[in-house]
């Protein structure tokens, strides 16, 4: 698992910068409700999407568990930043009309805690906005997925779409509408992709040894253009709505 404390400076810079965290918020806000007064984005990571999550009469505020980076969104949306788990919130039953978690469920293998202290903290009609999938959503078909297919599995992903939708149903969320956004920067090398590689950054869906490692860090190599970007993925948000 990445050190979050110590990727906090750094972790923008990497992750698509703030193109990618434009589109991810203009998503979501395109799945809260226009009556929403409150929306806590969980995990929010430096806050460089929670900031976005803006627009008339909506009060954003944001939670993570790590002090680095909450540290860093404490100093984007000030006085609106909470150290806190996304299993065990420090608010109320009922406290907030949404509920934002983008590029969390992946991470970890406690979604259906995550989703049960979602649905606590919404009063009656609020909506859970999350991303779903999103290992899924890197095959974008280029020559680097061809070469990744064989040995690329999704079916113990935590964050798929199913388990997701089935966790939810079971704390009272009805599925809601969708939506989708490009995740600009992210677009994967042949050469960054080995690296990755080699460092096990692909441990959610590569379960293979070294010598497959060894093996297709060497077809990778042999790929053209060797530090051109392939397309960027397009992730995929779903939401739900808690019952009345």
């Amino acid at each position: 698992m990445l050190d979050y404390d110590a990727e906090a400076d750094r972790y923008d810079e990497t992750r698509g910068g703030v193109p990618r965290a434009a589109a991810a918020a203009e998503a979501v806000l395109r799945l809260v409700p226009p009556g929403a007064r409150t929306l806590l984005d969980l995990a929010c990571g430096t806050g460089l999407v929670t900031e976005r999550l803006t627009r008339d009469g909506l009060r954003v505020y944001g939670a993570d568990a790590s002090y680095g980076m909450a540290r860093r969104a404490g100093e984007r949306i000030p006085g609106r930043v909470a150290l806190a788990d996304a299993r065990r919130l420090p608010l109320p039953d009922a406290a907030v009309d949404a509920v934002s978690a983008v590029w969390l469920l992946h991470l970890v293998p406690f979604v259906d805690e995550i989703v049960a202290e979602a649905a606590r903290v919404l009063r009656p009609g609020g909506t859970l906005v999350v991303t779903v999938d999103k290992d899924a959503a890197h095959d974008v078909g280029s020559d680097i997925d061809r070469v990744l297919a064989p040995h690329r599995s999704h079916a113990r992903a935590s964050d798929r779409a199913d388990r997701v939708a089935a966790y939810a149903a079971a704390h009272g969320l009805e599925p809601a509408a969708g939506a989708h956004f490009t995740g600009h920067g992210q677009g994967g090398t042949p050469r960054r992709t080995a690296q990755k590689l080699r460092s096990g950054y692909f441990a959610s869906w590569f379960h293979g040894g070294p010598d497959t490692i060894d093996t297709l860090a060497a077809e990778l190599a042999a790929l053209p253009d060797q530090d051109r970007r392939r397309d960027d993925p397009r992730y995929r948000l779903v939401s739900y709505v808690r019952r009345g």
